[in-house]
């Protein structure tokens, strides 16, 4: 009876051996080598093959490696058997560790990026099978990283000693592990990140590369085919158009949607082909209002342009399988905002009427940027979340009187009016959601503390 499918964890994190099942009878034997569902179901990582290479080997003895490649590979035989081995070079606490097994058609072996790979071949023609999940160019060797088969340190037992077996020159001269260069893992990319939000989020991802609209053009074809996209794990889109009013205009409404909808749908395509993590930063723009209280499970509703800009990107980017789609309301963070503003009229003595008929919470950026490290450290259900500041929701003008009360001023200095009296003449003028609180109970369940910060201060 043909054995079950079966995962087995080795001593290099993210390495599994599998248990294939193989049928056999009188004229040979059959086995599904890659079958996504059952595989995937039973622990193996959906990691998207779109490369299937062989090597042919024809003599025993056969021997090559060690090479690691930035991408992850699903290694089995096609024909044969071979000795198998593996050497993690990533940085950390099991660089330089091996493991080792024999593989014949019963065997195949998940290899993570960053883990060496070689395998000597123990009898005549044996043909080596391997899936990766990236193509293969040749501009990519210089990123590869080797480390020298004979190496005494890594203390290979190799069947067939090595001076018996059949290398390539270049092999041969691979350095030892000590002064081999570690493959790094997939980085985290920050778009926007010269925002408010993106340095919010440098702050709490120092390692993390940041660019602009002036670095990567995502409306650019040609920027977006040069960036190594393969290089990274997680993208967080910090970016978005936010003027608001300007978006009612011819102009502007091309740059909302262009930026808030065809951008973050173009993110979503090479999330799928890169197989990543998308964090993407929703708005409560996306309700009418009419509610005092909104949820995850509500269905959209914009009032105006920016606010369907904004759904349409939601819904891009919620096809992605890893994606987190964080819901917010009334940002303030290191720039221009609503609680600086204040502050400089009350400096001044002015004395400013201000909405009152729209009632929400404030979202100061550092927060914000806790709650997407949250959801990623935690590696918390993908899907959507709200996040604001805890506390009772409030006003605008609540928030004014606030900060004229933190400088020392008498709150009656704030005058609340409705939104119709306090955009009366302005054009043009996109509708506001009067209702903008959001429920945080999901996002407090996955164990996030939200903070709330005194009224009126940053």
């Amino acid at each position: 009876m043909a054995q079950p499918f079966a995962l087995e964890t080795t001593a290099i994190p993210g390495l599994l051996i599998c248990r294939l099942t193989v049928h056999r009878d009188n004229r040979g034997w059959f086995k599904e080598n890659w079958q996504r569902a059952s595989m995937t179901a039973a622990g193996l990582p959906d990691f998207g093959p779109v490369q299937n290479n062989m090597s042919f080997n024809a003599e025993r003895g056969a021997t090559r490696g060690i090479h690691a490649e930035p991408w992850d590979k699903f290694v089995s035989s096609a024909q044969g058997r071979y000795f198998g081995v593996w050497v993690d070079l990533r940085p950390g606490p099991t660089h330089g560790v091996v493991v080792t097994t024999e593989v014949d058609e019963s065997v195949a072996v998940f290899v993570p990026r960053g883990v060496g790979n070689a395998y000597q071949t123990l009898t005549d023609n044996v043909t080596y099978s391997y899936l990766v999940n990236d193509h293969w160019r040749a501009d990519q060797s210089e990123g590869y990283a080797y480390v020298n088969l004979g190496d005494p340190t890594l203390a290979i037992d190799w069947p067939i000693p090595l001076s018996q077996a059949v290398l390539s020159d270049k092999d041969r001269a691979h350095p030892d592990l000590a002064e081999a260069r570690p493959l790094a893992g997939r980085q985290t990319l920050i778009l926007g990140g010269d925002g408010q939000l993106g340095r919010a989020l440098g702050q709490l991802f120092p390692q993390a590369v940041r660019v602009d609209i002036d670095r990567l053009d995502l409306t650019d074809e040609a920027q977006v085919q040069a960036w190594p996209w393969a290089d990274f794990e997680v993208v967080v889109n910090a970016a978005a158009w936010t003027a608001v009013d300007a978006a009612e205009t011819d102009q502007g409404r091309r740059g909302a949607w262009r930026a808030n909808a065809a951008v973050p749908a173009r993110m979503a395509r090479l999330a799928l082909e890169h197989r990543q993590t998308l964090v993407h930063i929703s708005s409560d723009y996306v309700f009418d209002g009419s509610k005092t209280l909104w949820t995850e499970q509500d269905e959209l509703c914009p009032l105006s342009v920016y606010g369907q800009s904004k759904a349409a990107g939601d819904l891009a980017v919620s096809v992605v399988p890893k994606h987190y789609l964080v819901r917010t309301s009334w940002v303030v963070g290191d720039g221009k905002n609503f609680i600086k503003t204040m502050g400089e009229l009350a400096a001044r003595g002015v004395k400013p009427k201000v909405v009152g008929d729209q009632i929400g919470r404030l979202t100061h950026t550092s927060n914000l940027a806790a709650c997407v490290k949250h959801l990623l450290d935690r590696s918390v259900p993908y899907g959507l979340y709200n996040c604001t500041d805890g506390g009772q929701p409030v006003s605008w003008a609540d928030i004014a009187r606030a900060v004229y009360v933190a400088q020392g001023h008498d709150p009656d200095e704030v005058t609340a009016v409705t939104t119709a009296e306090y955009y009366a003449g302005q054009s043009p003028i996109a509708p506001r959601p009067a209702h903008s609180t959001l429920d945080l109970s999901k996002l407090e369940a996955t164990g996030y503390a939200v903070p709330v910060y005194p009224l009126g201060q940053l």
